[in-house]
């Protein structure tokens, strides 16, 4: 995978977090561009998926996790990897945490309305992101001029969960997941369609050959990493020598496992909420 972006050589370390496998574009991209940064990775997956949970909740418990992490590992900056991560606590995030630099993930509205050649933008995202304000103040400040088709696709990270793991996801599903965006009045003129969720760069591929012809989709995932590397290249050189993938709940089969270790990680692990943490490794 090439992406262009900056270079930045020497180690570093950083954290990404999400509420499941979604985040591991965004870390591949960030491998990509700087290959001997060192990410650990935490999911949530006790709760997952997070576009279905209360938002009050999520802010509590994403800024509890993190803090844990920050505590335990010190990394030197945090990747928010998640869109609803991002959009409901990032601002708590940095309050708790000033000097700690977060990198959040938002709808990429700003770029498909720079883009689009027809005024009309697409999101395809989870329930929660498409309902919250933080997704109209997007479209208010950067698309004002665009008509935006926003539709929640509920099923759709849980299909790229699957396509994760190598296990085959039925063209009908994904279908039915993304339909909607294409029954508006004005979705005959839809040309540009942001990823509003990072699950869904993993099944990016299926999204283009099952939507109709002419569109572009936007995944922010390089996007995100370039930021990064840009925020890194401005801190001191750190080693870390054992990455880790962390689970709040280790799933029960072993596919997640063998298509975590492209990822560079020696080990799965089991986030408890004590000082000592259960591993499983390879």
């Amino acid at each position: 995978m090439q992406i262009d972006g900056p270079a930045l050589s020497g180690p570093r370390h950083i954290l990404a977090f999400d509420s499941g496998i979604g985040g591991l574009g965004i870390v591949r991209a960030i491998q990509a561009l700087a290959p001997d940064v060192c990410v650990d990775y935490l999911a949530d997956t006790a709760i997952f998926p997070y576009g279905e949970q209360d938002d009050d909740f999520l802010i509590e418990r994403i800024v509890f996790l993190l803090s844990q992490a920050i505590r335990r590992l010190q990394p030197q900056a945090v990747v928010v990897a998640c869109n609803t991560a991002s959009t409901l606590a990032l601002e708590a995030l940095r309050a708790a945490w000033p000097d700690m630099p977060f990198v959040g993930c938002v709808p990429p509205i700003r770029w498909a309305a720079r883009i689009t050649q027809t005024k009309v933008i697409g999101l395809l995202a989870t329930r929660a992101t498409v309902r919250r304000p933080y997704l109209s103040r997007l479209h208010t400040l950067y698309a004002p001029e665009c008509t935006l088709i926003a539709h929640a696709a509920p099923g759709l990270a849980g299909c790229a969960e699957l396509a994760f793991r190598g296990q085959d996801v039925p063209d009908s599903t994904i279908l039915q997941e993304i339909e909607g965006l294409f029954i508006h009045p004005d979705s005959n003129r839809l040309h540009a369609i942001g990823l509003g969720c990072t699950h869904y760069t993993f099944v990016l591929d299926r999204l283009r050959a099952l939507s109709p012809p002419g569109l572009t989709w936007l995944d922010p995932a390089p996007a995100v990493a370039r930021h990064t590397c840009n925020l890194l290249a401005h801190l001191p050189q750190k080693t870390h020598a054992h990455p880790c993938a962390w689970f709040t709940a280790l799933p029960d089969d072993e596919a997640l496992f063998t298509h975590l270790k492209p990822y560079r990680f020696s080990a799965a692990a089991l986030w408890e909420d004590v000082n000592e943490v259960e591993a499983s490794y390879y």
